[in-house]
């Protein structure tokens, strides 16, 4: 089977990391499959947060529980030590389909890396707090920037036997015109 598919196939959300380092060659591969992602009239309006550092992580971790009003002891990133936000520029005509192929991209290239990963939501309201928007013009970050998504990975803490399967798929959702 096509390596692309394959991948497409297999990859599962991931809820369970271990703490293990991911090597900056990998995250960057990622980083880069999310570089390519089509946009709208090439306009290439994303940017891509790459979170390492363990306290940024954490305090991005608690807002996010916060916004999602779990318990003090949830850990919305299930642990996993990198964090990669999508934040795509708003300027642009298509921006809200742009920052979504860049997630898919990334969590794909994740999978075929030996990483798990998931979507973790909740970045727009991350990144309309002072807080977040500092982090992003201290980092340069100019433009009205709105929170995509978290792709976050790492390795997977699954028992070969648990990694999650794939949902059957529905009927009914494809409607041929030949």
């Amino acid at each position: 089977m096509n390596e692309v598919l394959k991948a497409m196939y297999e990859r599962r959300s991931v809820r369970k990391f271990k703490s293990d380092k991911v090597p900056h060659e990998l995250i960057e591969q990622i980083v880069d499959a999310g570089l390519y992602a089509p946009s709208g009239m090439g306009g290439q309006p994303t940017v891509i947060l790459a979170i390492t550092n363990k306290e940024v992580r954490n305090k991005l971790s608690e807002a996010n529980r916060k916004i999602g009003g779990w318990g003090e002891d949830y850990d919305p990133f299930y642990g996993a030590p990198v964090v990669l936000v999508v934040l795509v520029n708003k300027d642009h005509p298509t921006w809200r389909y742009d920052g979504p192929i860049v997630m898919e991209n990334m969590m794909l290239a994740a999978h075929s890396l030996g990483l798990g990963s998931i979507w973790i939501h909740r970045a727009k309201e991350e990144f309309e707090q002072d807080e977040w928007k500092q982090l992003l013009a201290d980092l340069g970050v100019e433009g009205d920037y709105e929170g995509v998504g978290h792709c976050v990975i790492g390795y997977d803490d699954y028992a070969d036997d648990e990694y999650p399967e794939a949902a059957k798929r529905k009927d009914g959702r494809v409607f041929w015109v030949e």
